[in-house]
């Protein structure tokens, strides 16, 4: 399960990477991309999260009480979790400038792995937690396009028979428009959720005037802990539905390598943060200027009847714009977060096409992205209401905010050695909130809270699997390897050489390749220049242009070759050869031949993993890509030889 390690242990200290890789342009700049991008999530939680505590399966009477209790717990839970938690401590906790459970577990397994028993429990951790954000991009864009759209309802109740109709539409057209790229609108995301974020402010303060004191009764905190003391169970069971407030905020961090940390930073406290709160409050001092029946038709969509009849169909548009985007963000991140996977080997090789020419990170992976078409499109048939998918989101955010908590107590105490009271007593506060938030949404489970775990099972299973899978045949076929100077010795001399370049694909770096024997055996010949090569991911996003290769020479014509890249590059081969050093004369590809193996895997009954793992395991590596296509080896240069193992 380890990932391949690079570079010392030695502790590292968080820099400040403050505009991501590739990103240049002023801060103003890359703030207003940031809140087109990175806030879409928790941006578009009011149309839904004040609704759902008020008004959703565990519903609370609008009184003051609730009221100014749900106001309190929704901010300090804004300055705990996204302020404190994501924004100031772990999106200090970079790898090299990149974000993500993925990205801060490898730098973790870089620091230390090898050195703490329990390490192979924080790759476990980590992994789940990337298993959990599948099952939270599923639901995300289904209740926020869905939430937007029942909008229409407020403007005209004879149009709820078409909000389902046309939700699937705008989800069929956005899935549908991913292998086309997001750079042409991708420009107008900033600006959209910036007036997007403004008219919610606005729409907020024009009701807070009514009653200004709600503002002061949401900031205390008194007001949260009464609640609690007044209605314990109750509190603890709304906390299910507050929680909706702040999902989006692992996607803070997860985004960061993309604007960087301080652009996210200024725009969050700010702006983002400002603009949230405002509408909230809105949202509360609405309804409690309201009668009690009024305020009991308002609660079940209170986002929408902030703005005044005339504007109300617009807002409905302008929301549902900002869920659109929000769920792009979502289906970009799924990309992104495969992509990772694959480089660190927890997910079998898929075919990754490039939708920019300038930007490298906007990346389409069809199987991924229709997967989560069928997905999300099945949600929104089943469950048939936001609300309804209310209680199935929480659980995997919640999760996931545990786990991040897990991984960063390791950073603060291991890689940082943070002073222990101050690292404790932060710590204690995220696992206590954390805890709180995840037990409430464990509450959810029988009315649809299952449809996440399911999912998370299912990918933790398929992630693991294919991890292990690959560290078995691994040891397999170097158990059967032959040392290379042996080989040298027997082969160079009898075997008659022919004129070319033959590289050899092999993923150890030791001991002579199957098929390299394979060719031996059959065709009785070497080319005059043998390379055997093997790419190495490493534990870092990107890697230097002059630590991309090292070389051994073993006379003889033979060479063995390492390609280092870095989790987010992609890899190719033909490229790198062509500016390969110490190999001989430069390397041309109509010269070249590239010789493969292609696995055929037998279970068995040897230790390692269940039969019905190795089963598992074999369909996965029959359907991953073709190691030709993942290289970009020239198709008229390949030849594959098979073999079989048993594992």
């Amino acid at each position: 399960m380890n990932v391949t390690a690079s570079g010392g242990a030695e502790a590292e200290t968080p820099q400040d990477h403050s505009s991501g890789h590739g990103h240049g342009g002023s801060l103003a700049k890359l703030a207003v991309g940031a809140i087109g991008i990175v806030f879409g999530d928790i941006g578009t939680s009011p149309i839904y999260a004040f609704r759902e505590t008020f008004a959703g399966h565990h519903t609370l009477t609008v009184d003051q009480l609730h009221v100014h209790g749900v106001l309190s717990l929704i901010f300090w839970s804004m300055l705990i979790i996204v302020t404190l938690k994501y924004v100031t401590i772990i999106m200090r906790a970079d790898n090299k400038g990149e974000g993500g459970s993925l990205a801060l577990l490898a730098l973790i397994n870089r620091q230390i792995g090898g050195k703490k028993r329990w390490t192979t429990g924080i790759v476990l951790l980590g992994v789940f937690a990337t298993a959990l954000f599948y099952g939270d991009s599923m639901i995300t864009p289904a209740i926020s396009v869905l939430s937007a759209v029942e909008g229409l309802t407020t403007v005209n109740v004879g149009l709820e028979p078409y909000v389902i109709p046309i939700a699937v539409a705008i989800l069929v057209g956005l899935f549908a428009i991913q292998s086309h790229g997001t750079a042409r609108v991708g420009a107008l995301f900033g600006p959209v959720m910036l007036f997007y974020f403004v008219t919610i402010a606005v729409l907020g303060v024009i009701h807070i005037m009514d009653r200004p004191q709600v503002i002061l009764n949401t900031l205390n905190p008194w007001h949260a802990v009464h609640f609690f003391v007044q209605e314990p169970t109750r509190a603890f069971i709304a906390l299910g539905s507050v929680v909706l407030a702040v999902t989006g905020a692992e996607a803070l961090y997860a985004d960061m390598g993309h604007f960087g940390r301080r652009p996210i930073r200024v725009s969050w406290i700010y702006f983002v943060m400002p603009a949230l709160l405002l509408n909230y409050m809105g949202q509360g001092a609405m309804l409690l200027s309201m009668e009690e029946a009024q305020a009991l038709e308002t609660v079940k969509n209170p986002f929408f009847y902030l703005a005044p009849d005339a504007l109300r169909l617009p807002l409905v548009l302008l929301a549902t714009m900002a869920t659109i985007i929000a769920s792009q963000a979502v289906i970009s991140g799924a990309f992104s977060v495969t992509q990772q996977a694959i480089q660190l080997g927890f997910v079998p090789r898929l075919r990754i096409a490039h939708t920019s020419e300038s930007a490298a990170g906007q990346i389409y992976i069809p199987v991924v992205n229709w997967a989560l078409m069928i997905m999300v499109i099945l949600l929104v048939i089943m469950f048939g209401s936001s609300s309804n998918l209310a209680a199935a989101y929480g659980i995997a955010v919640t999760g996931a905010m545990l786990i991040d908590a897990v991984l960063i107590s390791v950073v603060l105490l291991q890689l940082w050695n943070w002073n222990r009271f101050l690292a404790i007593g932060l710590l204690a506060l995220f696992f206590t909130v954390d805890g709180l938030y995840l037990g409430a949404n464990l509450l959810k489970i029988p009315a649809g809270g299952w449809f996440p775990l399911l999912i998370g099972a299912i990918a933790f299973t398929l992630l693991t699997t294919w991890a292990k899978g690959r560290q078995l045949l691994i040891a397999r076929m170097d158990e059967a390897s032959l040392p290379m100077e042996i080989f040298i010795k027997s082969a160079a001399t009898s075997a008659a050489r022919v004129p070319g370049t033959a590289v050899f694909m092999t993923s150890s770096a030791a001991g002579v390749p199957h098929a390299l024997l394979h060719n031996l055996k059959h065709n009785k010949v070497l080319h005059e220049r043998v390379i055997l090569l093997t790419v190495k991911i490493q534990d870092v996003p990107y890697v230097p242009e002059e630590k991309r290769s090292e070389t051994v020479d073993y006379t003889a014509g033979f060479y063995r070759v390492i390609l280092n890249y870095g989790f987010m590059e992609e890899v190719n081969v033909p490229a790198a050869l062509t500016k390969l050093r110490g190999t001989g004369p430069a390397c041309k590809m109509m010269d070249t031949s590239f010789f493969l193996a292609r696995q055929t895997l037998i279970a068995s009954s040897r230790p390692g993993m269940a039969i019905w793992r190795e089963k598992l395991f074999a369909w996965m590596l029959r359907n991953a890509e073709s190691a030709m296509e993942f290289f970009k080896l020239p198709t008229n240069r390949v030849v594959e030889l098979g073999s079989q193992v048993e594992i």
